[in-house]
């Protein structure tokens, strides 16, 4: 039987992939062919093998390393891989203060080149890419109604008053419809969250909320919607590299965010998705593992990597199509 290599295993597309791994205190080398991480238990070491076919996303955090031949492998794989701190924030080595997460992508250059020339045939325009922007804060809304209602949440306990829900994504399309620029589009869009973070509150009982900046100290909710946002940073990472489109064209979070389109990107699905999991955890006293598992459950049953994908196509074509000169 001939032996598969890693570029041969890339055949499974990176949104049908459906893990996501967060390491800590462990090592990942390659043993036997296959990429593992290695656990001490004791005197024993345990080898786990890590199915990088399959793999979208690897966060390194706390007490972990990784040799060459390993990143070597998921290079080859398409693996995104990435260093960050304990339970996935906030901090990385070897990068400076304000940035939580270091990626280092896969070096290949046969990925896709029409996403990327329709991107900058728009980036340059300012009106073009405030349209680009406006379609992500769109599908950003159209998104939320329809993970919010899903029978998932609510079988869980999220039940939401759908008519306030209503009304809010109503106003903030109208809103979106009006802005004069990205920062208009930014304050629309944390005016949202805000409102939504009350409707959460309500929606499982929670009680008194105010969302931390950095960590949540002693408040699980703070802390597993920080978690979870890095989820969605790995993914809008993944989607933005399978399309071959550098993470410095924003179209919203440029100007304050290095790296900023993948933050516009994992904005489509962070509220949707991991806002209403982390509320549900936080009263269901998960720890962090449950909790990772339950938002990589959602995430991969709500077709997010998908969804992501799909969303950077069509805003790149359209926003292009419309630079009729």
């Amino acid at each position: 039987m001939d032996q598969l290599t890693p570029t041969d295993l890339k055949t499974i597309l990176h949104s049908k992939r459906a893990n996501i791994y967060y390491l800590q205190h462990c090592r990942v080398l390659m043993n036997g062919g296959r990429v593992e991480y290695v656990t001490d238990a004791g005197k024993r070491s345990l080898y786990w093998n890590i199915p990088i076919a399959n793999t979208t996303t690897v966060l390194l955090g706390t007490g972990t390393s990784i040799t060459q031949a390993a990143m070597r492998e998921m290079a080859k794989a398409g693996v995104l891989v990435g260093f960050c701190g304990g339970g996935g924030t906030p901090l990385l080595a070897a990068n400076e203060l304000d940035v939580e997460v270091a990626w280092f992508t896969p070096q290949s250059e046969y990925r896709p080149t029409e996403y990327l020339q329709a991107w900058v045939r728009f980036w340059f325009d300012d009106s073009l890419r405030l349209h680009a922007a406006r379609r992500f804060q769109q599908a950003r809304v159209g998104r939320l109604r329809e993970q919010w209602m899903h029978r998932h949440l609510r079988e869980y306990g999220f039940i939401v008053d759908s008519s306030r829900l209503d009304d809010l994504l109503e106003r903030a399309k109208r809103q979106i419809d009006l802005a004069q620029d990205t920062t208009a589009l930014l304050t629309e869009e944390a005016r949202l969250t805000k409102a939504l973070f009350k409707l959460a509150v309500d929606a499982v009982g929670y009680g008194e909320f105010t969302r931390a900046k950095r960590g949540g100290g002693s408040d699980p909710a703070n802390r597993f919607l920080d978690h979870g946002n890095y989820l969605a940073y790995g993914l809008g990472a993944t989607a933005t590299w399978v399309l071959g489109l550098p993470h410095g064209l924003a179209v919203l979070h440029g100007k304050t965010r290095r790296g900023g389109l993948v933050f516009d990107v994992a904005d489509l699905i962070k509220d949707a998705t991991i806002l209403p999991q982390a509320f549900l955890s936080a009263m269901r006293g998960d720890d962090e593992q449950q909790f990772r598992r339950n938002c990589i459950e959602s995430l991969t049953r709500s077709g997010s990597l998908d969804f992501m994908i799909d969303t950077l196509k069509a805003v790149a074509l359209d926003a292009a199509a419309q630079d009729v000169r």
